[in-house]
């Protein structure tokens, strides 16, 4: 993200604070007392049933803090879907998180926003944020509650402010009614609409593949010779940073990809744009390849187009610099030796990885 957008962001993070200090105290005369003739009516919600999976390790997000609901998710998802979070009314978080994309954007390469406007990098897919610690390639975002001010304030993403989006939300017709049954009354503030968000978000666990139900010894599930070739591969080469449950370390690497202009103003240089450290130069956040068959186009602008794409730049052309991970220059060469069948073999394994049940799940669909 650039500078202009850590602006916008803390200018929101401000106005989140006051609106939360507001209705602490109750403004200026302080808290509004209920009348003590009027019996209260007991406001209740309904659990949402989260299932941390069998093979996963505890969330890093704190699920105290804002407590699923199937109110609150059912909020969440009607404001993914709604265009009214942009500023003219085309773009809604959905349009460029598709689930049947594993939440990720097939139709371009980079990010597309109003007015057909195009961004500088590609989109990540949702999946399994509970675990994760931070968001976008660099890193710049690390509180899910957070997430949605940047695209939403983003020019070329949906071009609005924060402050318009909610006063939109509470003049809409449809957004009282469902405020109310999650939260209790119809206000609708900014940390209501961040967590419902959140919710909704935070229901998107991947962990249905087949490689999955492989690792947890479910019955009837193998891997084909080819697959289990891919396997040892994959830990041999590619599991140094693409580890764990997440098939991610939650890192920033130098890949050794080719630089490329990410617009015709400057290079795109990843992590450094948020840390001015000269280790994280040109590095980018290590992504998940869960769903990694349906999330194409790859890498953090979008480059390559194929898995094939993605191993042959692994095999033939990483470039050698002075911030390229170790783990890709081994014996003094970078790059990662592999033959065709290996290749192949490799991609095999990675379509494992894909869980249709996800993909094709009723409950993340518009309705």
């Amino acid at each position: 993200m650039k500078s202009w957008q850590y602006v916008g962001i803390l200018a929101s993070l401000i106005f989140y604070a006051f609106t939360v200090a507001c209705q602490s105290d109750g403004g200026k005369d302080g808290p509004i007392e209920p009348d003590p003739g009027t019996k209260p009516v007991e406001f209740q919600t309904t659990p949402y049933n989260w299932k941390k999976p069998a093979n996963f390790g505890d969330p890093h997000y704190d699920l105290s803090k804002n407590p699923l609901t199937v109110e609150g998710v059912a909020l969440g998802k009607a404001l993914f879907y709604d265009g009214l979070l942009s500023k003219d009314g085309s773009i809604s978080c959905a349009f460029c998180h598709q689930p049947t994309a594993g939440f990720a954007h097939n139709d371009h390469a980079l990010s597309h926003g109003i007015g057909d406007k195009i961004g500088t990098r590609n989109v990540p897919g949702i999946q399994n944020v509970a675990w994760q610690e931070a968001f976008f390639w660099d890193g710049g975002i690390v509180d899910l509650d957070l997430l949605p001010i940047s695209p939403i304030q983003n020019p070329v993403e949906m071009g609005d402010s924060l402050a318009n989006v909610l006063q939109k939300v509470r003049t809409s017709g449809q957004y009282p009614s469902l405020f109310k049954a999650a939260f209790g009354t119809e206000e609708v503030t900014t940390e209501r609409f961040m967590k419902a968000l959140s919710q909704f978000m935070l229901t998107m666990v991947s962990a249905n593949s087949k490689y999955d139900k492989f690792a947890r010894k479910e019955a009837g599930v193998s891997l084909t010779e080819q697959e289990s070739r891919g396997l040892a591969l994959f830990q041999e080469h590619c599991a140094g940073c693409h580890k764990g449950e997440l098939f991610t370390d939650q890192r920033y690497r130098n890949n050794g990809l080719r630089q490329q202009l990410a617009n015709s103003k400057d290079y795109d240089l990843g992590r450094y744009q948020i840390t001015l450290n000269l280790n994280d130069y040109n590095t980018f956040r290590v992504p998940s390849l869960r769903n990694i068959e349906r999330t194409s186009p790859y890498m953090h602008d979008g480059r390559f187009l194929t898995l094939e794409q993605v191993l042959e730049h692994y095999i033939n052309d990483v470039q050698d610099t002075p911030q390229l991970d170790p783990l890709l220059k081994k014996n003094g060469k970078p790059g990662i030796p592999l033959t065709p069948n290996e290749k192949s073999d490799i991609i095999a394994f990675l379509r494992t990885l894909t869980d249709y049940e996800f993909l094709e799940n009723r409950k993340f669909q518009p309705d």
